[in-house]
């Protein structure tokens, strides 16, 4: 198993992770309590977490090269909610 990480700045965390992990929940299974939230994708799962500083995301997979895909799929869902901010920065780290 791999992981690729990202700690995303931005004072709306808990709020952008409830809102994507509910756009997903019609297409993937998805498990939110709180600023907390998972998506079970078919080759990955992503782990968020959010509060008033930013949003720790987490993406385990055992392709790479998905993950990677991956990266750029949560980071533009995330900015849809965002909007308002612009382009959030995403630094992603392998784990």
């Amino acid at each position: 198993m791999s992981t690729i990480a990202a700690k995303v700045a931005t004072p709306n965390g808990g709020k952008y992770v409830r809102q994507v992990c509910k756009h997903w929940s019609h297409k993937f299974e998805v498990e939110v309590e709180g600023d907390t939230g998972k998506v079970h994708f078919p080759s990955a799962v992503t782990t968020m977490a959010g509060d008033e500083e930013g949003i720790a995301i987490e993406i385990t997979g055992e392709d790479k090269a998905t993950l990677e895909r991956l990266t750029e799929v949560v980071a533009n869902h995330i900015d849809r909610f965002a909007f308002r901010e612009g382009s959030l920065n995403y630094e992603w780290s392998w784990q």
